[in-house]
């Protein structure tokens, strides 16, 4: 499944690889018909407006989009969906997704068709199904934030019986020595656009370098695991911590534990140059991801940042083993080189 609308560049992957994908431009729609007719397959799903300013068809809109999409070949619509809180904050409420359920049954009516989803988005909307608010007519989420770090968008809180700390992000440091607490010269706007505001606190303090930076994630997307280390922020490809006293005994090849915010978890999981690593509840590796990748891409060389998902993803793993699985799946693709788990 394709979640954001495609771009037409990307057209025939999509068609190749996603069973269904989300839409809302015709123009785009007509070209996943063609290209979908050309490989003999078929799929879609069309997102509505429902006011958060996303993307979707504009409600008003509705009545006259859905009759020239069924007109395309091998274009068949299995749903209809929305995403609210995903730009300008619109929270989800009963009346929206009731509204969204009034919409299926309006398309089938009107065009003598059969919708089997109703996509009432994303984490966000999980408090609502929870008290007992959601409609009937919802029957699909696309999820992501609650299922990784348990998060409870609307109180800004972990569920009940889940974790936030399933994904971290172990950082070596480069350098660590101790430096004045204050820069000295004027003061100007850093590569950021950012003007510093050096904080006081004595008159020096160790300072680590870590090998990660903006190039792989954002700092403020990072949580120290040790609460005695601070991040002060971060360049293109190293981030630097305050240290104080040095009471957690770095040193130059330590490695340091973050955890991780949804979005630094977006980021860190697409680079290939980072390892992930698969821990048991002991600590152990059930499974490193550094020899085996899904998308069949050989390794690199050794990194010095390592991504580690602890025991709740690593029963998905094992069915069959994950190599058998990954083997499964390179074989599908057509890959040859060796295949390992991203």
């Amino acid at each position: 499944m394709s979640i954001k609308p495609s771009a037409s560049a990307l057209i025939e992957d999509l068609v190749t690889w996603a069973d269904v994908s989300f839409n809302t431009e015709l123009e785009t729609i007509r070209a996943i018909s063609a290209e979908a007719v050309r490989q003999d397959r078929q799929h879609l799903i069309v997102m509505i407006e429902m006011s958060d300013l996303r993307e979707g068809v504009l409600r008003e809109d509705i009545e006259a989009f859905y009759p020239q999409v069924f007109q395309f070949p091998n274009i068949r619509i299995i749903g209809i969906g929305t995403n609210l809180n995903g730009l300008d904050g619109v929270m989800p409420s009963e009346d929206k997704l009731i509204q969204l359920g009034l919409y299926k049954k309006i398309i089938e009516l009107k065009n003598n068709v059969e919708i089997q989803w109703v996509s009432a988005g994303t984490t966000v909307t999980i408090p609502l199904m929870i008290a007992g608010g959601l409609p009937q007519a919802i029957n699909h989420f696309c999820i992501g934030e609650a299922l990784f770090f348990g998060q409870d968008l609307v109180a800004e809180d972990t569920f009940k019986d889940m974790h936030d700390d399933v994904l971290e992000l172990h950082v070596q440091v480069i350098e660590l020595v101790e430096k004045p607490t204050m820069p000295s010269g004027t003061l100007g706007k850093n590569p950021f656009g950012i003007t510093s505001e050096a904080k006081r606190g004595g008159s020096t303090s160790h300072r680590a370098i870590l090998a990660v930076g903006h190039l792989d994630i954002s700092p403020q997307y990072l949580e120290p695991v040790d609460l005695r280390l601070e991040v002060m922020g971060g360049s293109g490809d190293m981030l630097v911590l305050n240290v104080g006293d040095n009471e957690a005994g770095l040193k130059v090849g330590s490695y340091v534990k973050f955890r991780l915010k949804y979005m630094g978890a977006l980021h860190l999981m697409n680079p290939p140059y980072i390892d992930k690593f698969v821990l048991e509840e002991s600590g152990s590796r059930f499974r490193s991801w550094g020899s085996w990748k899904w998308w069949g891409v050989k390794k690199t060389s050794s990194p010095t940042i390592q991504a580690e998902v602890w025991n709740p993803l690593a029963s998905l793993l094992r069915g069959g083993g994950p190599e058998d699985r990954a083997r499964r799946v390179a074989k599908q693709r057509g890959y040859t080189d060796s295949v390992y788990f991203v």
